[in-house]
């Protein structure tokens, strides 16, 4: 059932970009800082949780999973550094992701040949 509902929810979110994409005059980079920003304030104020409680990775593997993941690792290090953490916390929760990210992009730059278009 957990699947279910993670394909329903993950399929949801990229519907709405896809609408968005198709309705409004929106860029696709607009829309991405869109739901990373509606997933920082979603994650901020505590309803994020309740959508990843819900639908796991439906809702944790969307950007707007990666900007609650931002959100909820600056709660953390406020709670734990005061106000440091506002600075460092979304880097220290986010850095494995994003070195993943770039380690795969290098692999891939490396392995594949550039063609002309």
């Amino acid at each position: 059932m957990m699947l279910l509902k993670a394909f329903i929810v993950g399929g949801l979110i990229c519907v709405i970009g896809q609408l968005l994409i198709d309705f409004t005059k929106l860029t696709p980079a607009k829309i991405l800082v869109l739901f990373v920003c509606l997933g920082v304030l979603l994650g901020g104020f505590g309803v994020y949780e309740r959508l990843v409680d819900f639908a796991g990775a439906g809702a944790t593997l969307p950007l707007t999973g990666f900007g609650n993941a931002l959100a909820q690792g600056v709660k953390t290090a406020v709670r734990e550094k005061g106000f440091l953490g506002v600075v460092t916390g979304s880097l220290t929760a986010c850095a494995g992701g994003v070195t993943v990210a770039l380690m795969c992009a290098l692999v891939v730059a490396f392995v594949t040949k550039p063609k002309d278009k």
